[in-house]
């Protein structure tokens, strides 16, 4: 049964990944939970634009942190990654037909 998506969420997540930065971050927390300085350090990323960039991928949802005296820990959250991963499977995915892939480059009318 096909859904509609929900195209202000799938817009949220596509933008926190549209980005090189945030692109590393969720590359480099692939390997585990890590420090913002760590983050910072490795990225060789101002204080400030790290942040910015942390926040969008905490607003979507894509990571979460913890607190541990003055630092911050980052990490993956998988549920969210899987809806990414539902929502381009979904996008290929002919509305019709769960089973037929959507043809890209075909006919426009059936």
């Amino acid at each position: 049964m096909a859904h509609t998506l929900d195209l202000t969420r799938s817009a949220q997540l596509f933008h926190a990944l549209s980005d090189e930065t945030r692109l590393a971050v969720l590359d480099m927390l692939r390997e585990g939970e890590r420090c913002v300085c760590d983050l910072q350090e490795v990225l060789g990323a101002a204080q400030s634009r790290l942040s910015f960039h942390l926040k969008v991928l905490r607003d979507a949802g894509l990571v979460t942190d913890r607190r541990e005296g003055r630092w911050s820990y980052y990490h993956l959250s998988p549920d969210v990654l899987e809806e990414v991963h539902n929502l381009v499977r979904d996008l290929g995915t002919d509305p019709r037909s769960p089973k037929r892939a959507r043809t890209v480059f075909g006919r426009c009318c059936d």
